[in-house]
């Protein structure tokens, strides 16, 4: 089979069940969108979902997923499907240029033992490569579709990840938290 004859795979999914009803999802994810700064049209047609444009970190890029959003009743609460078919990347070439200056100081600092004439500038060297890592390297963060579902389940009441509690009275219970065990102080030792 030629290459230009194969079908591209399909778009990665991102889902997350909720315990409350489609309507009261939507609003969820209206709420979490407006938070990220994220663009969300609803669906015209009346069904549930619509199309949303999510912006996102990836360590030192920065981007735009865009694609369907789909809202479905599922048991006694929902599920919401995020299915990107569009991005874009960028690279930030501020940040690339304090990482070329960190390097930059790293090799200063590891070279002066083989050229004894950088020796006076070879401190300078590992403040740029220290500095390099403390503005840079130690902040590297990623926020993507994962972290924007989990915040339209902390929005609707659930905790990421759970359908919901074992509390059957309600389909909109949100879960209980669940106490951590006490921890027993050691005595000191008098002397």
């Amino acid at each position: 089979m030629a290459a230009r004859d194969q079908v591209p795979p399909p778009p990665a999914e991102h889902a997350i069940d909720l315990p409350q009803a489609p309507a009261a999802a939507l609003r969820a994810l209206g709420a979490a969108a407006e938070e990220w700064g994220a663009d969300f049209a609803p669906a015209v047609t009346g069904a549930a979902g619509g199309e949303l444009r999510l912006p996102v970190v990836a360590g030192l890029r920065r981007g735009l997923l865009s694609g369907p959003v789909a809202v479905a009743p599922a048991g006694r609460g929902s599920r919401l499907v995020f299915r990107p078919v569009a991005q874009d990347y960028y690279l930030e070439t501020s940040v690339v240029m304090l990482l070329s200056m960190a390097a930059a100081g790293a090799l200063l600092t590891v070279a002066w033992p083989l050229f004894p004439r950088l020796l006076p500038v070879a401190p300078l060297g590992a403040v740029l490569a220290v500095g390099g890592w403390f503005l840079v390297l130690s902040r590297l963060r990623g926020q993507g579709p994962e972290e924007f579902l989990a915040s339209v389940a902390s929005h609707a009441g659930a905790a990421p990840g759970n359908p919901g509690s074992d509390d059957t009275s309600s389909p909109a219970a949100a879960p209980t938290a669940v106490a951590a065990p006490a921890t027993r102080a050691t005595p000191a030792k008098g002397g």
